[in-house]
């Protein structure tokens, strides 16, 4: 199953290939919790913060549904110091839902909405191993046509404790979202 995005399904709770889209809301909180618990790439965060990721951040996060069940989720935010950036903080898909360009399309969906109008850079923090993300990262680059950099950001021993791989900025831009948004 290949899911495209057209304006139709970015603007609200339209079906494609069964799986549908839309901003999260506070009864989400619980299910992403446990979608992100289940997937072992993924830090976990408290339930507590996943809830205000639904309700404070819903604008700029996005719940993909398939058959009434949470299969994937991006949590982003517009940084304030950061005019014109969107920040990606996690991209989590089921199991069951990989291979079929979910990730993508829900992060195309999201850069399609009103509030990433003035969206030109996308960032995200990605440790080296992750080859997943990478993967993602490149084809949205290419995607939208712009450049993706990439540099230390937070190093494992001084930011990790050496608890933690050393996490990479990778910013995407600028990229031309032009006639792309909606009230999605």
């Amino acid at each position: 199953m290949r899911i495209e995005i057209s304006k139709e399904l970015a603007a609200g709770p339209a079906m494609a290939g069964g799986v549908r889209f839309r901003k999260p809301t506070s009864e989400d909180g619980a299910a992403v919790w446990r979608l992100i618990g289940d997937l072992d790439a993924l830090d976990d965060n408290s339930m507590y913060c996943n809830l205000l990721q639904c309700t404070h951040f819903a604008d700029t996060c996005i719940v993909a549904e398939h058959d009434d069940e949470v299969v994937g989720w991006v949590s982003a935010y517009l940084p304030p110091s950061k005019q014109g950036t969107l920040f990606v903080w996690q991209v989590a898909v089921a199991p069951k839902m990989r291979g079929r360009g979910l990730a993508k399309s829900m992060l195309k969906a999201l850069i399609e909405r009103d509030v990433c109008e003035d969206v030109s850079h996308i960032e995200s923090t990605i440790t080296r191993d992750n080859d997943a993300s990478w993967g993602l990262f490149r084809s949205i680059a290419s995607e939208f046509d712009g450049d993706l950099t990439e540099r230390p950001h937070f190093r494992r021993d001084a930011h990790f404790g050496g608890e933690h791989a050393t996490e990479y900025l990778c910013r995407i831009g600028p990229i031309d979202t032009g006639d792309m948004a909606t009230a999605a």
